[in-house]
C-alpha cells in the first residue's frame, strides 16, 4: 500500500505546500505592511483635532501633587506590607535569604550591593552608594530607568504613594 514513491509525493507535496504558505505570507506581507515600508523617514500627520486639554494651549501648568518626602513622613506602613505582595515573589524579607533578588532585610539606608551572596549585575552602583529612601523611591518608579542594564525585570511602581508606604515598610523590618 506504502512504498517508497508514495512517501516521497507526500513529503514533496507537504514541501511544496509549505513552501507556497511561506511565499504567500511574504507577498501578504510586503503588500500589507503597516509602518516603515519605504515611505522615506518623513511622516506627516495627517490632522489634528483640538480639544483645549492642551498644556500649551491653556498656559496651565500641571497640578503636581505632594513631594515624596511629605508622603514618606506620613506613609502607611500596613498598606505598605500590602504593596510588598508584588515584590514577595522575588525578594525575601529574612536576614541574609536571597532569592530571585536579594533580601530587603534592612534594605533602607545600606549600600547598594552589600547583601552577601547575592550577585549583583553591577549597574546599580553606578546609579547610586546608598539606597536613601529618595534613590529607593526613583528606582522602584522605573527600575530600567533608574539603572539601565539592571537584573531586575519588574515595570515599577508608578503611584508615588505607593512607592512611599513600601519603602516605609522596609525601613521597619530592622528595627
Amino acid at each position: 500500500m506504502f512504498d517508497t514513491m508514495t512517501l516521497t509525493k507526500v513529503g514533496g507535496a507537504l514541501c511544496g505546500s509549505l513552501l507556497v504558505f511561506l511565499l504567500g505570507n511574504w507577498a501578504a506581507e510586503s503588500l500589507y505592511h503597516v509602518g516603515g515600508g519605504g515611505h522615506g523617514d518623513e511622516v506627516h500627520q495627517a490632522y489634528v483635532i483640538d480639544t483645549g486639554d492642551s498644556e500649551a494651549d491653556s498656559g496651565a501648568e500641571k497640578e503636581e501633587g505632594p513631594d515624596f518626602a511629605t508622603l514618606y513622613a506620613e506613609a502607611d506602613v500596613a498598606a505598605g506590607a500590602k504593596v510588598f505582595s508584588k515584590c514577595k515573589a522575588c525578594h525575601k524579607i529574612e536576614a541574609g535569604v536571597n532569592a530571585t533578588g536579594p533580601s530587603l532585610y534592612g534594605v533602607v539606608g545600606r549600600n547598594v550591593d552589600a547583601e552577601p551572596g547575592f550577585a549583583y549585575s553591577g549597574k546599580l552602583e553606578e546609579a547610586a552608594d546608598v539606597w536613601t529612601p529618595e534613590n529607593l523611591s526613583h528606582f522602584l518608579e522605573n527600575p530600567k530607568g533608574f539603572a539601565p542594564g539592571t537584573k531586575m525585570s519588574f515595570a515599577g511602581l508608578k503611584k508615588i504613594e505607593d512607592r512611599a508606604n513600601l519603602i516605609a515598610y522596609l525601613d521597619t523590618l530592622d528595627n
